[in-house]
């Protein structure tokens, strides 16, 4: 009896005894010619005194069961549809927990109306527009936005496999390449950039309450810029306001929020649909509103498309991430692919609504209005303002909340559970979302495009590439659920003190080159050599391929590369 309790007690301490190893062996967790899981022999034990407190483990403790979504809830005991473990409590919540066979509820119609929801939106429609006030024709700004989507639904289909398949999130599938703690690194590089985005919608939001204004108050000196600030205080004011409104619902939760969700989408669409027939009407007729031709010469456009396209893929890049946040819920891998298949149409056709409308504004108003709630406020009249406040405040707050809270909220949470709750990981990004002052990112299209847009791809690119190329070519898909929640230093994802090296080192060489280009962006640097101008140009595309070919070679030269796990007992066999 007291054999196997010490047997027990060795186990769980992870003392693997074998014969060769002495007590100095023994103070090292993880020498590097011992096995992960050496043999018991009882010679052992002769070589170690244990102390009541290492028995202190055979005592009996709760342990907790994490279902895969074959396993029924009505289960008792266990089955081979499960396995039970006690993750670590600094690596799980309910958030980050495998989901199981009643939360996997999204078919392929479900996950197209994520799309549709994400896609209908001033932000889109602004990017579209941005393309025709760079000098682009309207059929020249669709192809690049629609070629844009198509390259971009690669990574959002491949990335979203393990979230179908093994139900995890985005902070858990990270730490199977950047290690259990390296795993904090992409998920807060991806916190940072929702945090600037929550700012962008947040002012858009702030400009529908400005619009609404009185006349005498725009006319005032509030509204005259302040150098030292960058924007006017009335419209900062505004800005402020629907920041706090904001930070009210997410204070209150999120469940009035998922309701509001359901109609965004719908009110966005029918504000669309009046938009465009009221371009059609006063334009006279497409044929007017698609008349502005190109503003560029050959190698002017083609200098413009790469940069372009490169923005256009960093718009989704965020959700090339984490999008397994979302596949965790559909049903198949077939619905995840069908429902995102989409993306480049609903794209696509948006983007023919803002740049038909915004190509419209030139015949209409003799200039190029690519800001929605600038057109509206050139429109005028009281019902076309209230309708704009409430659809655009509506969708602003939906998307903004689901896409650009959540996601750093739970990054914050999942760093320091002990110091951070939602509440503090959302007051926080709100906060940071000021400091990303989104008046400078928007005060011009070149600003928002090579600047903000461009600028954060070259973060999420290598963590892409990264992702992927261990997922496909070291793991070939195949992952264990229980190593993802253990900080044991035999576990598979523990690598060197909780990080892998070679991805921090391949995520870090994928991000350096473009450095130069975009300091030269924000005016720091005067002049650069004409290479890296073509890096930061093509930033999203340098850094997802070559961070991810630096990672391959790195996890050769290391030895890890083809070295699978046999499949995970956790593995839905319908999500396959």
């Amino acid at each position: 009896m007291v054999s196997k309790c010490l047997a027990l007690c060795l186990d769980h301490l992870h003392l693997h005894p074998h014969p060769s190893i002495t007590s100095a062996t023994f103070q090292n967790p993880r020498p590097s010619h011992l096995p992960i899981h050496p043999p018991f022999t009882t010679t052992f034990i002769t070589k170690f005194t244990v102390t009541h407190q290492q028995l202190q483990p055979c005592l009996p403790r709760t342990r907790c069961s994490i279902f895969t979504p074959m396993a029924s809830p009505s289960q008792s005991a266990p089955s081979p549809k499960f396995d039970e473990f006690e993750p670590h409590p600094t690596l799980t919540n309910d958030d980050l927990k495998p989901t199981t066979s009643l939360e996997r509820t999204f078919a392929w119609w479900e996950m197209a109306c994520l799309w549709i929801g994400l896609v209908v939106g001033v932000p889109s429609y602004y990017l579209a527009g941005s393309l025709v006030d760079l000098g682009m024709a309207w059929w020249q700004g669709i192809a690049t936005v629609v070629a844009a989507n198509i390259i971009l639904l690669v990574p959002l289909v491949l990335t979203g496999h393990p979230g179908t398949r093994y139900g995890i999130s985005f902070p858990v599938l990270a730490r199977s390449s950047f290690g259990i703690r390296g795993a904090h690194i992409p998920t807060l590089l991806r916190a940072l950039v929702g945090c600037g985005w929550y700012g962008i919608e947040t002012w858009i939001g702030g400009e529908a309450i400005f619009l609404l204004l009185p006349k005498f108050l725009k006319e005032s000196t509030l509204s005259q810029v302040l150098p030292w600030l960058g924007t006017s205080p009335l419209e900062f004011a505004c800005f402020i306001t629907f920041w706090l409104a904001q930070l009210t619902i997410v204070w209150k939760g999120m469940e009035g929020i998922r309701v509001l969700e359901k109609y965004s989408a719908p009110i966005l669409i029918i504000l669309t649909s009046c938009l465009l027939i009221w371009a059609y009407v006063n334009a006279g007729g497409f044929a007017y509103m698609l008349s502005l031709s190109s503003r560029l010469s050959s190698s002017q456009f083609w200098s413009l498309f790469f940069p372009s396209l490169t923005a256009n893929i960093s718009f989704w890049a965020t959700l090339a991430l984490n999008i397994p946040d979302f596949t965790r819920y559909a049903k198949t891998q077939t619905d995840q692919i069908i429902g995102q298949a989409g993306l480049p149409i609903f794209m696509g056709a948006f983007t023919f609504v803002g740049l038909a409308v915004t190509c419209s504004t030139k015949v209409i108003f003799g200039r190029v209005i690519s800001n929605p709630i600038q057109l509206l406020g050139e429109i005028g009249g009281f019902t076309t303002m209230i309708l704009a406040i409430v659809g655009i405040s509506l969708a602003t707050i939906t998307t903004n909340i689901a896409a650009n809270v959540v996601a750093p909220a739970n990054a914050l949470v999942n760093l320091s559970p002990s110091n951070f709750t939602f509440r503090r990981g959302a007051l926080l990004t709100a906060l940071l979302g000021i400091a990303f002052q989104p008046w400078r990112l928007l005060k011009s299209s070149e600003s928002f495009v090579y600047t903000w847009l461009v600028g954060y791809s070259a973060l999420l690119g290598p963590i892409g590439g990264i992702l992927l190329t261990d997922y496909y070519l070291i793991h070939r898909t195949n992952l264990s659920i229980k190593d993802l929640y253990s900080l044991s230093p035999y576990g598979a994802y523990y690598y060197s003190g909780g990080y892998n090296l070679a991805a921090m080192v391949a995520l870090v060489l994928g991000i350096l080159p473009v450095i130069p280009g975009f300091l030269q962006k924000i005016g720091i640097l005067s002049s650069i050599p004409e290479s890296f101008g073509v890096i930061y140009s093509n930033a999203w595309f340098f850094s997802f391929f070559f961070a991810g070919f630096l990672y391959w070679i790195l996890s050769c030269l290391t030895g890890k590369q083809n070295k699978s796990l046999p499949v995970d007992p956790l593995l839905p066999s319908s999500a396959n």
